[in-house]
């Protein structure tokens, strides 16, 4: 019991593990939710339907950094908030090519949660295999950098 209180208090690119630990079991507790409970069997989603759920997954982030801000102080949580900003104006700009890419390839409105959702999926997986990765090699290389 000892030495898993020990690596959970570890640190891990600068961070408390069990910042990561709790990080993540959000992040795999929504995407569960989401494909598993909301969105079960095939069905167009309403704006109204879209926004209520955006709002959700918004108040969860802002709930998220202000856990960060009263257990890390004010420059984490204003670290967060920014990245998380960041972060929502690029989406924006990927709604629109999404839209574009549905369109073009003529995929049915009922899908198009599920086509989404995979792809967001194998997209957040494969940047953390090139963070990692690219983590790697400027910590064994530093000429990388």
């Amino acid at each position: 019991m000892d030495a898993l209180l020990s690596a959970l208090m570890g640190d891990f690119l600068g961070t408390p593990v069990y910042f990561w630990v709790v990080f993540i079991t959000i992040v795999i507790g929504l995407l569960v939710f989401d494909l598993g409970v909301l969105h079960k069997e095939e069905k167009e989603i309403s704006a109204k339907e879209s926004l209520t759920l955006y709002a959700g997954y918004v108040l969860v982030a802002v709930a998220f950094g202000a856990w960060i801000w009263w257990s890390r102080g004010s420059q984490a949580g204003l670290e967060f908030y920014t990245g998380y900003l960041i972060e929502q104006s690029l989406a924006m700009d990927n709604m629109f090519v999404i839209a574009t890419i549905f369109g073009f390839l003529a995929i049915p409105r009922i899908y198009q949660h599920r086509v989404l959702f995979w792809g967001i999926l194998g997209v957040i997986v494969t940047r953390g295999i090139m963070i990692g990765a690219g983590s790697a090699l400027v910590a064994s290389y530093y000429w990388v950098l």
